[in-house]
C-alpha cells in the first residue's frame, strides 16, 4: 500500500519553486533570445499570481531569491514591478502603464491629501500631455492627492488599482476616487504626496516626452515643475513645493524616496530658523548611524550651538543597497553644509533604533552621545505636527 507523502516542512510550493527556476534562469541567460525565453515565461508566472491575488506568493519569491543569493534577484523583482505597473489582457492594441507624479511638500501646517477639483484635473491633463506624455497617448489621473500611507499596500492590490486606472485610460477618461473610504494621513512636517494617473499608447510606441527625438528629461521636469507646479500650489496653501519627474509608478516612488531625505532635511533647518529665528549659523546637527541587526537609518539630531538640547530631528534612511559602506554620513553634511548650519558632529558609536515609549516618534542623538527625544521649545510646540520626519 502506497504511503500519502507528506508536505515538507518549510516548503514554499511548486508554484513559487517555479518562478524562483524561471527567474534564476534568466539572471544566468547569456544572450537577447534567452532573455526573451526566460521572461516571457516569468512575466506569465507574475501575472497569474496577480490575477489569483496571491501576496504571499510574491513575498516569499522575493524573500528567497535574496536569501539564496539568487542570480536572477534583481530581475525577480524587475519583472514584478514590471507586471504590476502594466496589468495583462487589458488591450490587445495598447500598452498600458500606471504612473506616479511625486510632490514633496513641507509646512509648519497640516499637509492636506485631498480630492482634486475638475477644474484641476483638467489643466493637469494638459500639462501632462504637453511636458510628460509622448504624443497619441491616452491618459486617466485619478483625482485624490495620495499621502504615502494611502497609497495601495502590496503588488496585488497596486496592480488592481492600476488594472481600473488602466481601464479609464483606455477611454481617455479621469479616475473618480472615493475620498470617504481614505484613512486619515500621519501629519509630518515634511512629506510626499503622489498624482497618479495611468497612460494608454499603442503597442510598442513611447510612453513618455524624452522618448521623442526633440524632448529630454530635463526638459520634461522643468516645465513639468512650473506648469504642474501651478496647478497643484493652490491645493497645498502654506506649502512649500518641490516636484519629482513623472515615470513609472515604481520608479517615481524611489526617486521621491531618494529625494525626499535631503528635502527633509533642507525642510527641516528652514523651519528652524523661522520657528526659532536664529540665523542658520546658530544651528547645530549630530549625525549618527541607527542599527538593528544591520544598520538602518542615519539620524540628525539638531540643537542651538550654545544649548545641548536636541529641539528637532530627521531620519535619513538608507534604500536599496546602501549599507555601512556607503558615506552617507558626508552625504548629509554636504546637505547640512549647503543649508549654512554652522556646526556639524558626527557620532561613529552604533545606537539602537529606539522610539519614544509614549508617542512613538524616533529618538535622536544628542551632542553628548545619548538619544534623546526631541522637544522644541514650548512657546513653538503647540504650532507644529506632532510627527516629524
Amino acid at each position: 500500500m502506497k504511503r500519502p507523502r507528506n508536505k515538507r516542512r518549510g516548503g514554499i510550493g511548486r508554484h513559487a519553486e517555479e518562478i524562483l527556476w524561471l527567474a534564476g534562469g534568466l539572471g544566468e541567460s547569456c544572450c537577447r533570445i534567452e532573455d526573451r525565453y526566460w521572461e516571457d515565461r516569468l512575466t506569465a508566472a507574475i501575472d497569474a499570481t496577480l490575477a489569483h491575488d496571491d501576496e504571499d506568493t510574491l513575498d516569499t519569491v522575493l524573500d528567497q531569491a535574496f536569501n539564496r543569493g539568487s542570480p536572477g534577484c534583481d530581475e525577480l523583482a524587475d519583472v514584478i514591478e514590471g507586471c504590476t505597473e502594466s496589468p495583462a489582457g487589458l488591450d490587445e492594441e495598447r500598452d498600458v502603464i500606471f504612473i506616479a507624479a511625486p510632490v514633496l511638500v513641507w509646512s509648519r501646517f497640516r499637509i492636506p491629501a485631498r480630492a482634486l477639483p475638475a477644474a484641476t484635473l483638467a489643466n493637469l491633463r494638459t500639462h501632462m500631455h504637453a511636458h510628460v506624455l509622448a504624443r497619441n497617448t491616452r491618459v486617466a489621473l485619478a483625482d485624490f492627492l495620495y499621502s504615502p500611507d494611502q497609497l495601495p499596500q502590496g503588488y496585488c492590490a497596486t496592480a488592481s488599482f492600476a488594472r481600473l486606472l488602466g481601464r479609464a485610460a483606455l477611454e481617455n477618461k479621469d479616475l473618480h476616487v472615493d475620498a470617504d473610504d481614505m484613512q486619515e494621513t500621519v501629519q509630518f512636517l515634511s512629506d510626499t504626496r503622489y498624482l497618479l494617473a495611468a497612460v494608454a499608447v499603442p503597442r510598442g510606441s513611447a510612453v513618455f516626452r524624452w522618448q521623442e527625438t526633440d524632448g529630454s528629461r530635463a526638459e520634461a521636469l522643468e516645465q513639468w515643475r512650473g506648469q504642474g507646479g501651478g496647478c497643484l500650489a493652490p491645493l497645498l496653501p502654506g506649502c512649500a513645493l518641490e516636484f519629482v519627474l513623472p515615470e513609472s509608478y515604481f520608479a517615481a516612488c524611489r526617486a521621491a524616496d531618494k529625494t525626499s531625505r535631503s528635502y527633509s532635511v533642507r525642510a527641516s533647518v528652514a523651519f528652524l530658523i523661522t520657528s526659532l529665528d536664529v540665523p542658520v549659523v546658530k544651528l547645530r546637527a549630530i549625525i549618527a548611524p541607527f542599527w538593528e541587526e544591520q544598520i538602518e537609518e542615519y539620524r540628525i539630531g539638531f540643537t542651538l550651538s550654545d544649548d545641548d538640547d536636541v529641539v528637532h530631528g530627521v531620519v535619513w534612511p538608507l534604500l536599496g543597497a546602501e549599507d555601512e559602506a556607503v558615506d552617507v554620513p558626508a552625504e548629509i553634511e554636504s546637505v547640512l553644509r549647503e543649508c549654512g548650519v554652522g556646526a556639524i558632529k558626527v557620532l561613529e558609536h552604533r545606537f539602537p533604533l529606539e522610539y519614544c515609549e509614549d508617542c512613538g516618534a524616533p529618538l535622536y542623538p544628542s551632542p553628548g552621545g545619548e538619544i534623546v527625544h526631541a522637544e522644541m521649545p514650548e512657546t513653538e510646540a503647540g504650532q507644529i505636527p506632532r510627527h516629524l520626519h
